[in-house]
């Protein structure tokens, strides 16, 4: 887009064929087969990501390396060992760089880096097999340029062993917290009832019997008696990690604004803050509580001449 506003700028082209240009940017078909939405970056701060099940590996690596190519990076979830195989070949035929997320991916341009966000999103999860997902929801919130730090095996069976990462976390200054639980999904509504931080509860499809493809952390996390916990669906490390970005990116905003409006104040400021000694002149001296002050001031008794019902008086002859 910076370059489109350039060459208008600059002449290189008219303002329709700017206009033109844009739409084809943020709409790229490719054979019929897919139709990626490139400007959803600039529209929500949040990229496309490509998701890799039920598309052969040569297309699901093509869009990534689309999408790289014309905005600088390439998302990819869910991608079975065929899928990171043919992205890793596809990339390197580009010259691209893979960032891998277990299952999911970043293609990455030559030279590309995402722009900085001051937001940080901390990431915990109740074992070991909720990091897959967890990882999904990281790979989204590392490719919209916000801080992030990820905390594994923190599960209710041994409450002792996330009290302290959680706590650190905090003093990190985490905006946002993404707990991601498969078995019981405890984990989220535990935590959200101890911190004023945003948490946003993903349910993982660990576990076994009943309830065990993320049926029953899905239901423990939306009865959860904590208020204000966020749920996002099943195995949504995308959605969770999209929610967390923007709460993040919406955090930094205001401090941002924050800091605009302190600076002013201080530009603004008298240079001096000396309080006034001068010393205080004298005042006339009140009539007591409840009666008025009636009587005229000297200077203008002597300046209304004596009267009788507002009249003048008659000199006698």
């Amino acid at each position: 887009m910076r370059d489109i506003l350039r060459r208008l700028v600059a002449g290189e082209m008219t303002e329709d064929e700017a206009v033109a240009e844009l739409r084809r940017m943020q709409l790229k078909e490719l054979g019929g087969r897919a139709r990626l939405d490139l400007g959803r970056y600039l529209r929500r701060g949040i990229p496309e990501v490509v998701l890799a099940s039920g598309k052969t590996p040569a297309e699901a690596a093509r869009l990534a390396i689309v999408m790289a190519k014309r905005q600088g990076q390439g998302l990819i979830s869910r991608m079975s060992q065929a899928h990171q195989v043919a992205l890793r070949d596809a990339a390197a035929r580009e010259g691209a760089d893979v960032i891998a997320y277990h299952s999911s991916a970043r293609v990455v341009r030559a030279g590309f880096t995402p722009e900085p966000v001051e937001g940080k999103v901390a990431i915990l999860t109740a074992g070991t097999s909720d990091v897959p997902v967890a990882e999904e929801a990281r790979m989204v919130v590392d490719a919209c340029g916000v801080q992030t730090r990820l905390e594994a095996d923190l599960g209710v069976a041994g409450l002792h062993r996330f009290v302290a990462p959680l706590a650190s976390a905090l003093e990190w200054g985490a905006d946002v917290v993404i707990v991601a639980a498969g078995m019981d999904g405890v984990l989220p509504g535990l935590v959200a009832g101890l911190i004023d931080a945003p948490v946003i509860g993903l349910p993982v499809s660990t576990g076994y019997g009943r309830g065990g493809a993320g049926e029953a952390a899905l239901a423990t996390m939306l009865q959860s008696c904590s208020p204000g916990l966020t749920v996002v669906n099943i195995d949504n490390g995308v959605g969770a990690g999209a929610a967390a970005v923007l709460i993040a990116a919406r955090a930094a905003q205001g401090r941002r604004r924050g800091r605009s409006t302190a600076t002013m104040a201080s530009t603004i400021a008298p240079a001096s803050t000396r309080p006034n000694s001068a010393a205080a002149t004298p005042r006339e001296k009140s009539a007591p509580p409840g009666t008025a002050n009636t009587r005229p001031k000297a200077s203008a008794a002597a300046r209304m001449p004596a009267s009788s019902h507002g009249k003048p008086r008659r000199r006698r002859p």
